[in-house]
């Protein structure tokens, strides 16, 4: 899976003219998008370009083929409108692309997905549209027509069972008061 990895890498950055030096990869499979140090790959701002070349370059270990083709589809518009936004506001790539860890023995049911807390958000999308976006929110169209459903960037809560949050337990210790 390596070789395949960097020799689409290469044929991109030859195509494209790109001058640079590719990473190297420390573990034989796909982990994480995350990027300190951006190449134009594409029209795209660099932060986020090496990132959008390798969500193209195939799809990560663990999430259905269906999600993955949607969500370069959906990468490839929300960069295109709000690339440069996202990049002045501060969003990384681990913001808009990240994916959970897999454990090291994953069960046979497990999906990269399934962790909203450490989902970016161009997984989320699902061929909807990001209609604000703000230094700490994304404001996702609705499918049905109704209220946009607002992304978090920071403070995700983690879904779990009952107990997990303090507004499970409602006043004095959480929900509202009123």
């Amino acid at each position: 899976m390596t070789g395949t990895y960097l020799e689409k890498l290469r044929a991109l950055k030859s195509k494209k003219g790109v001058v640079g030096v590719l990473p190297k990869l420390t573990k034989p499979r796909f982990v994480s998008f995350d990027s300190t140090q951006g190449t134009a790959f594409s029209k795209f701002p660099a932060r986020y370009g090496r990132v959008i070349a390798a969500l193209e370059a195939g799809c990560p270990e663990l999430v259905p083929v269906d999600r993955w083709q949607l969500a370069v589809e959906d990468g490839r518009a929300f960069l295109t409108r709000w690339g440069e936004q996202a990049e002045a506001l501060g969003w990384t790539a681990r913001d808009l692309f990240g994916l959970h860890t897999p454990p090291e023995r994953p069960h046979p049911s497990y999906s990269r997905l399934c962790r909203y807390d450490e989902t970016g958000l161009i997984w989320l999308l699902r061929g909807r549209e990001v209609i604000a976006l703000t230094e700490a929110t994304a404001a996702i169209q609705s499918a049905s027509g109704g209220p946009p459903t607002i992304y978090r960037r920071h403070n995700k809560p983690a879904l779990g069972p009952v107990g997990d949050s303090l507004d499970d337990f409602g006043p004095p210790f959480g929900g509202d008061a009123a």
